[in-house]
């Protein structure tokens, strides 16, 4: 009833730009464990996609079962059966390195078999043999909510957003985004899971003042604590709405509720272990059994003080059963109490508060529901501050949602601004130019984007080079252990070329100013590289024009130097750099009020003069530890998924049409059966038809016995074929006997509607002749349909009588398709008639001897709204007019009438 309300509640806020744009935007939330997704899309109602059982949520799992490639819960149920085959928990493997902590502590909680990729990234491989990247199988889950959207949608989804924990690298994005393009979708944007639940949290509040409030976002894989400022906007300055900033954040990236049933495993393993003196750990599948036995212990534990931990045939065919109680839980999980609590603290030293400033904390995620996280969280916060007000499993992707329809052109959304953050201390770092032919090299680093900077930031580097070079984008420390720090490198060349253009076109002093954007979806990219000189005017004009302060930009460069991030230097003096931020976050885009019309002037200047003083340089990015996947790495992912669709696609048709042809054999042999002596298909077939079917059915259930699962689709479509060939018959005459009474019927209506328009049709007629009043119709005319009936009249009665001679398990003489074409005719004809207008009557003037006004045309006869003329005088001649609105021909009398 509260999603209900919720989804009610939004019909005011989300309205739509065009009914019939055709528009739709496919949010995501992937988990560790479950996957959620919605779709906002014109005329669909507001809500979280269901899978194909109904379900609200999907386990974040793929499989095969014997060459069947499943999903979700299909795919989770077969891992203890098949635990080589199905991959869970992918979201720990994205972008992550081969050699990391991260992909040890896979190991730990799955029997998956890894391997290490060309990327020096993670693969899995099943016990075929066969190796997928984990882009791969998490493209494949993509994929497949791709088509449950699509078929809700009922057309093409392209445009996505994917939530993403705050703390990811670039490595762990780009690997989402190469995700999402196997799939065959379009990355709209990736949002924090803390700002698309801040997101979903502002959809049906109004601030009326500033607001501080902590995300605490408890999962399966990590623990994240987000400080959100929520501050009413100024309905002055725009539509009133709310600005969502992201003021700090915390995080614990190995603790979660995967880390919990990690340790309950434990627990039962050492059970096990100690009641039958074996080591189920050398079983894979008793591994897999007891991991999902762990999950369900967990979750009784979190409303009950013990449970029973039951699991028929282990391993070795070994039962275990065995109690467990939240104590001895609690008491193997104690270090990690001071992790639950940890990330709040850090996240609010980031943003420079207290609990004092907190107005609430907000529990999202599966794991918040536990007990000993539910209780720390309580004793560092206060159990005053703790909300449950926002759904625990659905906010992050409704927010999504929300938030990607605010990206759209096709929607219109509540006014909801967001500022995101970076988590990451970002350095750029270069060599300098050497001063001799035998100086050793010097390397110079600047801090671009320390933690805490907004996305969407762009600043922009000044460098005083004469020759080519390169710029090395790393992260300031370590992210994750086995982590690299360095992200890209940026090779600049045209430097020399460029710089002597710009000094001969006068030029003094030319540079090279490299941009660096940090975007909203968090990546780090140098988009720009440009050589920059200002062109000096020695004329009269030119020097009168600086002398007014139109040509100088010194007081651009000074803002510039004033800005100048710290850095620092591994060898010896540093190269003069300068940087300026070039823009804030998108949804404080828009231009200050204060700004002066000289600043406007000033920027139509520069734009003005940019083709003169600016060259564009050339800019080379590489990746050199872990790069995203190529463009022929992501054709020939998407190919191999294609070509298990298409295979899937071809089973599936397989499967349709022998089931389709199994029951149509169990169908017709139950029509066939001698016990039905009165059924319509035995009084409409003869003995012979009935034994030729039955030898043909007998032969067609031997052949589907033998040769069924080895036959091709086409053989079962042959199969129905010549079985519906030898039923057809007997179908139709069944079908006409059914039909035949309602065509007749027909027929005759039309026959007696004819005859009846007639009668009056030719007695109007003689009477307009005789007034000399014009008439719809001609004698002709009337005789040409009188002819038509006759024929239609003499045709249905001859067939008719012979058809009353035919039996049931005979042909009909006469077909209703016939009956009803020859009926439409007759039809035709009349209605050509029926329908045809009065045409008007001329009017005669007649002159009177007195000078009297003409009188008014009336249309109240042919049916217009003007008043009656008065009476006209004595001796004129009154035309008469025919009232064409009726359906049916005038009578005499009526015209009399008249």
């Amino acid at each position: 009833m509260r999603l209900k309300n919720l989804c009610w509640s939004l019909l005011p806020i989300l309205a739509l730009v065009s009914q019939s744009a055709s528009a739709s935007v496919l949010a995501i939330d992937y988990g560790t464990d479950w996957i959620k997704a919605s779709l906002m899309k014109p005329g669909v109602p507001f809500d979280v996609l269901l899978n194909k059982d109904s379900k609200r949520k999907i386990q974040s799992a793929v499989g095969w079962k014997q060459g069947d490639r499943l999903f979700g819960t299909d795919a989770a149920n077969m891992a203890s059966r098949f635990p080589n085959d199905v991959f869970t928990s992918l979201k720990y493997l994205q972008g992550a390195p081969h050699d990391s902590e991260t992909v040890s502590y896979y190991t730990k909680i799955s029997p998956s078999e890894v391997f290490e990729t060309a990327r020096k990234t993670v693969g899995l491989k099943q016990s075929d043999g066969t190796g997928w990247n984990v882009e791969e199988l998490v493209a494949m889950q993509f994929a497949y909510i791709k088509h449950l959207a699509e078929a809700v949608a009922e057309e093409k989804v392209k445009d996505v957003v994917v939530t993403v924990p705050p703390f990811y690298s670039q490595y762990e994005r780009d690997a989402i985004v190469d995700a999402i393009e196997i799939a065959g979708l379009r990355t709209l944007a990736l949002v924090s899971d803390g700002t698309a639940v801040a997101v979903n949290y502002a959809m049906t509040r109004t601030f009326t003042t500033p607001e501080y409030h902590i995300i605490y976002d408890a999962g399966a894989s990590s623990i994240v604590a987000t400080v959100v400022a929520f501050t009413p906007i100024d309905a002055k300055s725009g539509s009133p709405g709310t600005h969502i900033s992201v003021a700090g954040v915390g995080y614990e990236r190995k603790t979660g509720g995967s880390e919990l049933d990690r340790r309950m495993r434990q627990i039962l393993i050492e059970m096990f272990n100690t009641k039958n003196r074996r080591d189920i750990r050398e079983d894979k599948k008793g591994m897999a059994k007891l991991w999902k036995e762990a999950g369900r212990v967990k979750a009784i534990l979190s409303a009950n003080t013990e449970a029973m931990s039951s699991v028929e045939s282990l391993a070795w065919d070994i039962d275990f059963r065995s109690k467990v109680t939240r104590a001895a839980f609690e008491s193997a999980c104690g270090d990690l109490k001071g992790k639950f609590t940890q990330p709040i603290y850090d996240a609010l030293n980031e943003a420079g508060l207290s609990l004092d400033n907190i107005t609430s904390v907000l529990l999202v995620g599966g794991a918040s529901r536990t007990p000993m996280i539910q209780a720390a969280v309580k004793a560092a916060v206060g159990a005053e501050k703790i909300a449950l007000n926002v759904n625990a499993d659905e906010a992050p992707v409704l927010g999504a949602a929300f938030y990607g329809a605010s990206l759209s052109r096709q929607f219109k959304t509540k006014n909801i601004k967001v500022s995101d953050i970076s988590l990451h201390d970002i350095q750029a770092s270069y060599f300098a130019a050497p001063t001799t032919a035998v100086s050793r090299p010097r390397s110079i680093t600047t801090l671009i984007f320390p933690s805490g900077s907004k996305l969407g930031t762009k600043k922009t580097l000044t460098f005083k080079r004469k020759e080519d070079f390169s710029i090395f984008i790393d992260y300031k420390h370590l992210i994750a252990p086995g982590y690299p720090q360095r992200i890209l490198e940026s090779e600049i060349t045209g430097i020399a070329e460029a710089l002597g253009n710009l000094t001969e076109r006068g030029a003094v002093d030319p540079v090279v100013k490299a941009t660096l954007s940090l975007s909203d979806s968090g990546f780090i990219s140098i988009s720009e590289a440009v050589a920059y000189g200002e062109i000096k005017d020695d004329s009269i004009a030119g020097k009168l024009k600086g002398f007014f302060g139109g040509g100088s930009s010194s007081s651009e460069e000074a803002t510039a130097s004033s800005e100048q991030p710290a850095a620092r230097e591994t060898d010896s003096e540093a190269e003069s750099s300068s940087s300026s931020a070039a823009s804030a976050s998108a949804s404080s885009s828009s231009s200050s009020p204060s700004a002066s019309p000289s600043a406007d002037a000033a920027t139509e200047k520069k734009k003005a003069l940019s083709k003169e003083d600016t060259i564009k340089l050339k800019v080379a990015n590489t990746f050199p530890v872990i790069p995203p996947m190529s463009v022929d790495e992501k054709k020939k992912a998407r190919g191999r998924l294609r070509a298990i669709d298409i295979e899937e696609a071809a089973k599936n048709r397989k499967d349709e049409a022998r089931n389709t042809f199994e029951g149509y054999l169990y169908r017709l042999r139950d029509l066939l059966d001698e016990e039905n002596t009165e059924t319509p298909f035995k009084k409409c077939s003869t003995e012979s038809e009935r034994k030729t079917i039955t030898e043909t059915l007998e032969d067609s259930f031997l052949w589907l016995h033998d040769k069924g699962d080895v036959a091709e689709t086409s053989q079962f479509l042959d199969k129905r074929i010549s079985l519906e060939a030898l039923e057809k018959p007997i179908i139709h005459r069944y079908q006409e006997i059914e039909a035949f009474p309602q065509a007749l019927n027909n027929s005759q209506m039309w026959n007696w509607s004819t005859r009846l328009f007639l009668t009056e049709a030719r007695q109007n007629l003689t009477a307009e002749i005789a007034a000399d009043l014009p008439s719809k119709w001609t004698k002709e005319e009337l005789d040409g349909l009188e002819k038509t009936l006759k024929e239609h009249e003499t045709w249905l009665n001859k067939w008719v009588e012979k058809q009353k001679s035919v039996k049931p398990n005979e042909d009909p003489v006469i077909e209703t398709t016939e009956m009803k074409a020859r009926a439409k005719v007759l039809e035709t004809s009349l209605m050509k008639l029926w329908k045809r207008k009065v045409p008007k009557a001329k009017k005669v003037k007649v002159t009177s001897s007195a000078a009297e006004p003409e009188p008014t045309p009336t249309e109240g006869a042919q049916g217009g709204d003007s008043e009656a003329p008065p009476p006209p005088p004595a001796g004129d001649e009154i035309p008469l007019e025919r009232q064409d609105g009726e359906q049916q021909p005038l009578k005499t009398h009526e015209r009399d009438e008249l």
